[in-house]
């Protein structure tokens, strides 16, 4: 006999509800014409990546995956910072 582990049911609408917040203060960070050019790219994909990691944990159940498979996932993420910073001098 094998246990079944069941997880208890994310509720949805509050992360559509968080969602939909996000969006809305992207939108909004956008006409904020005060702000640095890069606050405000720092901050949208900030937003982004919280809006990807809701998606990713909530509607693709990788919430109650197993952890390796987390790691996974956040190999590329890392790679991505490691690759921006490094070549940032060649840009400027």
């Amino acid at each position: 006999m094998s246990e079944s582990h069941a997880h208890q049911e994310p509720n949805y609408m509050a992360v559509f509800f968080a969602l939909f917040v996000l969006t809305v203060a992207e939108v909004a960070v956008v006409y904020f014409h005060f702000l640095p050019r890069l606050a405000i790219v720092g901050s949208l994909v900030v937003m982004a990546f919280t809006k990807a990691v809701l998606v990713a944990s909530y509607f693709m159940h990788l919430k109650f995956e197993k952890r390796t498979l987390a790691l996974i996932a956040a190999t590329p993420i890392v790679l991505v910072i490691f690759l921006t910073f490094m070549l940032a001098p060649d840009a400027i």
